[in-house]
């Protein structure tokens, strides 16, 4: 008779892991990225060596059909590094300044 009643309930802790869905969810995410973005498997692979290259494929191949069915181009990836910050100039004095003292006395 418990198991008729257990049967319709969910039981916490008994489901797939949510972040794992979330991780797959993501990697499915960057695919489609990748495939708008017009950067090809390889090159999404390894930008994102941490995603399951499964989800990526099916995210790439998914985002794909939907850009041919509706006729929607791709928008190149541009990428750029930060521009190296300026190295600070040196001051001209070689003033140092002054130490600071310690206000405990040591006895």
């Amino acid at each position: 008779m418990a198991l008729v009643l257990l049967a319709g309930c969910d039981i916490p802790g008994l489901g797939p892991d949510p972040r794992v869905q979330a991780r797959e969810a993501e990697a499915q995410a960057i695919g489609g990225a990748c495939r708008y973005a017009m950067r090809g498997l390889e090159d999404c692979y390894t930008l994102n060596p941490k995603a399951p290259k499964a989800n990526i494929y099916a995210g790439w191949k998914e985002m794909d059909a939907y850009m041919r069915e509706n006729k929607v181009e791709g928008v190149p990836s541009v990428l750029t590094q930060a521009p190296k910050a300026a190295p600070k100039a040196a001051p001209e004095d070689d003033e140092e300044a002054p130490a600071k003292s310690s206000s405990r006395n040591r006895g």
